[in-house]
């Protein structure tokens, strides 16, 4: 099977914002673990210098980030995954989406975040400290549509202490950039 590139998503600038955050966060020694890596563009990148390990639910995701050079996993989520992990990124899909607004393409799971835009968010939180190192870090990006306070207050019923790292506006909505650690 070769990659279809149109399902594929392709970075943006919620990918490049994600992308300086972890080059801000990312030590010497980190085992980074990148959970939904579409292109490859963040870890093939933080590969060049850093472990890392990338997931993607999308078999043309996954064929994309291969021919990139990234160690990628078809997983979803965590599934899959061994080990533990010092810096995990993810990009989720965070739009709100009804189901009238959906593709029914492999391009959807990159997008379709739930009628909340947190869904996959909620599912994410509930196993991220499956393979979170101690003293582990996360760095997941969100936009206000998906509800700031929402995912911080998830995040916190969880135990992680949660920060703005970065933010962005893009149009009619601001991205961020949070920073989790357990706490």
């Amino acid at each position: 099977m070769s990659h279809d590139p149109a399902q594929v998503y392709q970075p943006e600038a919620d990918s490049y914002l994600l992308l300086d955050a972890a080059r801000k966060e990312v030590k010497a020694g980190d085992r980074v673990l990148e959970i939904g890596t579409g292109s490859g563009l963040i870890s093939c990148e933080l590969s060049l210098t850093y472990d890392v390990v990338a997931t993607d639910i999308n078999p043309h995701a996954v064929l994309c980030a291969r021919s990139s050079g990234v160690t990628v996993v078809r997983s979803d989520l965590f599934a899959g995954i061994k080990g533990t992990f010092d810096l995990i990124l993810f990009n989720p899909p965070y739009l709100p989406t009804q189901p009238d607004e959906r593709i029914d393409d492999w391009l959807e799971y990159a997008l379709d975040g739930g009628n909340t835009g947190r869904v996959v968010i909620e599912r994410f939180a509930a196993d991220v400290g499956l393979v979170l190192a101690p003293h582990g870090r996360i760095l997941l990006l969100i936009s206000s549509l998906t509800g700031l306070k929402e995912v911080i207050d998830l995040f916190s019923r969880l135990g992680f202490k949660a920060e703005i790292m970065m933010t962005q506006k893009i149009e009619d909505e601001f991205l961020y950039v949070l920073k989790m650690i357990h706490s």
